[in-house]
């Protein structure tokens, strides 16, 4: 014999209990089946609105009465030929008649006790029952229905009654010990208590029903009929690369079930455990996928962790003082007054000093708790022996889980330094001896990052996930766009790092997906998106709360530059080509890289200096290395390496500077280039990577430009000044060449003080041949002293700035 369970949404509706009945037919040909049903989808929630509405003296409750029957009569039109009709659709009305007066009465004595709870939650399992049973009929005659009331008998503890499980074997057992039907229907989830009141076994307790049938009746196998292919290993509605698990042990499956996984029930295990039955988790829209088989049964050991899951609504209720320490009994009296109050302790841990103690409970009961906690331990409270109990709400627990993790070394450690990663901070630990479970309470919002993280870290053959949210997308921005959309594929196939653009935003509009922007359409997408406002940007990556969340920066905008450390504080990683923070004020450039060891995320720059040059990493090694770097030469500027190459007595000035702008080597505002300040900025941030203290008033900058040239307020007069003082340029140009030497505008920095400006380079140093818009720098270091490290190439455009950019991106990725 083996034991059917249909859950709720596959009996939702009649084209679901099609499929159900497809599945029950088939299988019955095989051997006998009992079939346990739940509620129709919904309908218990509804059952449990009328009677609260009902209790509350608002007669709407009748409405859901309406729309409850309305559901059952559907279906049963639907299955039933129109002669057989009549006689079940007053007996479905009859039963909701039952219901209906059990209402009336909550609604005239304006209450609700247990017991009549118990009593109306039971319809939906029966109506539902009733329901499938006579529609099963129409295709197999030789199949009926029995009452799960009948058979299995509890306590009075309405809500959640306990079993009596000797009354109840020996009641299953003598049912069907004269049953010949090749299928039997009951309700589940109801049940009663000795002496003949309705009783429920729990919200899910239909699954136990079917385990206390296949227990008592030795089934060869439970099949749990839900929405999903089995179990998973994290809940794929907030985990997308959520996989199914094949295999899985009873004690595995019950941590998982326990931790939130609500496919099964938790007590569904312990009936089939003891006589050692199989469950089989299976999808009714599926049937042919494996779906999870839970067993004894000894598997290959694989991946140590099996699953990772979470309950939410938790709160944390922390009982310390020193009138603990030493003291036989705390934690007696701690639980002995939860205990009496009902309350479920989920959670506990405990440290060796006595000091405190922790227990996690549900939010719901955390008020109730703490009342009670504070008067039981009134006395050592006033004497200020034990402290108020602290509570923590709106909290998380989430539980890595695995038979075979206390095999292996490490696995606490890799969760919570991935977790710590992602700045996922933990509130309290757990582990039990059996080291089946690692569990760990965290704040509420984090749940989607940790559960993520996690199962990258466990189940993703180690592809990193990086989400990234852009500002600044024009020409090097597009570029960088362009660059993703053309390698993701190659990242992920061969570093496995998957990268999505979460957000984009310009100027004017900002656009988010949180499941990430289709790169192949992202103008049009950004053009219909929001109006961009900075502070927004920052409030949705942070409500957002994605793993590997990185800012990418691609402007060259100071207010934007003033958000880092806003990015940092939240662990979301800074990479950016913006000059400005790094040589703003050396107290402010400390700051962000503090805040960036301080929340373990990565601010990379290399783009700052030299575009696509690797400079800034080559620096930071030669410091990690024990290296110091004396001295450095350097041509920064690939725009005015540009002009400079490309001005002569066939190109004037105001015509290279123009051509410039036009092929991306300028800023916008190419005053910002030509006066000196980008090329300052740039030698002063290599000096702080360097090691030296400075700010970008401590260098001193010889500008080649007339007064009047940088005294305009716009591009159009700058352009007209450079006409205008034409004859200057030309004078700088002849004196070069006259002496036989390139124009060549030079940063340099030695025995502490740095200056940038214009110079003539003789034909015998290695500036001379710099051609168009590379850059070149010479460091003079301890170990490089007669002939300086050189590093050379292009240091302007767009696509190499994006390269650059991108590279900062994978960095993140690799670490």
């Amino acid at each position: 014999m083996r034991v059917l369970k249909f859950g709720g949404t596959s009996v939702a509706n009649a084209q679901n209990i099609k499929l159900v009945l497809d599945i029950i037919n088939q299988k019955s040909q095989k051997e006998p089946l009992v079939v346990v049903v739940s509620a129709l989808s919904k309908v218990t929630d509804l059952l449990q609105m009328a009677a609260s509405k009902a209790a509350a003296n608002d007669d709407s409750f009748k409405e859901i009465v309406a729309e409850i029957e309305k559901k059952h009569l559907d279906i049963l039109k639907e299955f039933i030929p129109v002669s057989a009709q009549s006689s079940l659709l007053s007996h479905v009305k009859r039963i909701v008649n039952h219901l209906e007066t059990l209402l009336d009465g909550c609604y005239l004595l304006g209450e609700l006790s247990d017991r009549t709870a118990d009593t109306i939650l039971s319809f939906g399992e029966l109506l539902s029952s009733f329901v499938i049973a006579e529609a099963l009929k129409q295709s197999n005659p030789n199949s009926m229905y029995k009452d799960s009331r009948e058979l299995i008998k509890t306590n009075n503890q309405f809500g959640k009654a306990a079993v009596n499980f000797d009354l109840s074997n020996q009641l299953i057992q003598s049912y069907f010990s004269h049953q010949n039907a090749s299928v039997v229907v009951l309700p589940g989830f109801i049940a009663s208590s000795t002496e003949g009141i309705a009783t429920t076994l729990g919200r899910g307790g239909s699954d136990y029903t079917a385990a206390i049938l296949a227990s008592a009746l030795d089934a060869s196998e439970l099949e749990i009929w839900t929405d999903v292919n089995g179990m998973f290993t994290a809940n794929p509605k907030i985990v997308k690369q959520a996989q199914p698990i094949s295999n899985i042990s009873y004690q595995e499956a019950m941590e998982l079930s326990h931790f939130g996984a609500k496919v099964l029930y938790p007590p569904t295990i312990q009936p089939v455990l003891r006589k050692n039955i199989p469950i089989i988790i299976k999808n009714t829209f599926e049937p042919e996928a494996e779906g999870t088989y839970i067993s004894n049964k000894e598997m290959a050991q694989t991946n140590p962790v099996k699953g990772i899951s979470y309950i939410d609504n938790i709160a944390l209720l922390t009982l310390e003082g020193s009138g603990m320490i030493g003291v036989t009994g705390s934690s007696k009296r701690l639980f002995e007054v939860l205990s009496s109050e009902h309350i479920n302790v989920i959670f506990i841990t405990q440290a060796s000093s006595e000091h405190s103690i922790c227990i996690g409970i549900l939010n719901s009961d955390a008020e109730k708790a703490a009342t009670a906690i504070n008067k039981v331990f009134e006395v050592e409270i006033l004497q200020n022996k034990i402290d108020p109990c602290i509570v923590e709400s709106n909290l998380c627990i989430i539980a890595l889980v695995g038979e075979n993790m206390k095999n292996h070394q490490g696995l606490s450690g890799r969760m919570f330094s991935t977790l710590g990663k992602n700045n996922v901070n933990i509130r309290a630990i757990a582990q039990g001896a059996s080291e089946r479970n690692i569990s760990a309470v965290i704040n509420e919002r984090d749940v989607k990052k940790a559960l993520n993280t996690l199962h990258e870290n466990f189940f993703e053959e180690n592809t990193v996930q990086l989400n990234l949210f852009v500002m600044g997308v024009g020409n090097v921005g597009e570029k960088f766009i362009e660059q993703i959309h053309t390698q993701r594929k190659f990242l992920k196939d061969n570093l496995k790092i998957n990268v999505r653009v979460i957000a984009l935003s310009n100027s004017r509009k900002m656009h988010f997906d949180e499941e990430g922007i289709s790169l192949k359409d992202w103008k049009e997408s950004l053009q219909n998106g929001e109006t961009a406002h900075i502070q927004n940007f920052i409030n949705k990556a942070k409500e957002l709360n994605l793993r590997n969340s990185i800012f990418v920066d691609i402007t060259a905008n100071a207010t934007v530059s003033d958000v880092y450390a806003d990015f940092l504080k939240q662990s979301i990683a800074v990479v950016t080509c913006n000059k400005i923070a790094c040589s703003s004020a050396y107290s402010n450039y400390k700051k962000l890289k503090s805040l960036s060891r301080q929340y373990n995320a990565p601010f990379l720059f290399e783009t700052n200096v030299g575009a696509g040059l690797p400079i800034i990493d080559t620096v930071k090694n030669l410091i990690a290395s024990g290296d110091k770097v004396h001295k450095i030469q350097a041509v920064l500027s690939g725009s005015l390496n540009f002009i400079f190459n490309n001005f002569d007595e066939q190109n004037s000035f105001h015509d290279v500077v123009k051509e410039a702008g036009v092929q991306g080597f300028t800023e916008p505002d190419p005053k910002i280039d030509l006066s000196g300040v980008d090329v300052a900025r740039k030698i002063l941030i290599l000096i702080r990577e360097s090691g030296y203290e400075m700010d970008i008033e401590d260098i001193e900058n010889n500008s080649f430009l007339p007064a009047a040239c940088m005294e305009t307020t716009n591009n159009e007069d700058f352009f007209k000044s450079l006409i205008t003082h034409n004859s200057h340029f030309e004078g700088l140009l002849k004196e070069a060449l006259e002496k036989d030497s390139r124009l060549k505008f030079v940063a340099q920095f030695e025995n502490g003080k740095a200056s940038v400006g214009l110079q003539l380079i003789p034909k015998d140093h290695p500036f001379y041949n710099l051609e168009g818009k590379d850059n070149i720098v010479l460091f003079y270091t301890d170990r490089y002293v007669d002939q300086p490290l050189l590093i050379k190439g292009a240091g302007a455009g767009a696509a190499v700035t994006a390269s650059g950019i991108f590279a900062d991106v994978i960095r993140i990725g690799n670490i």
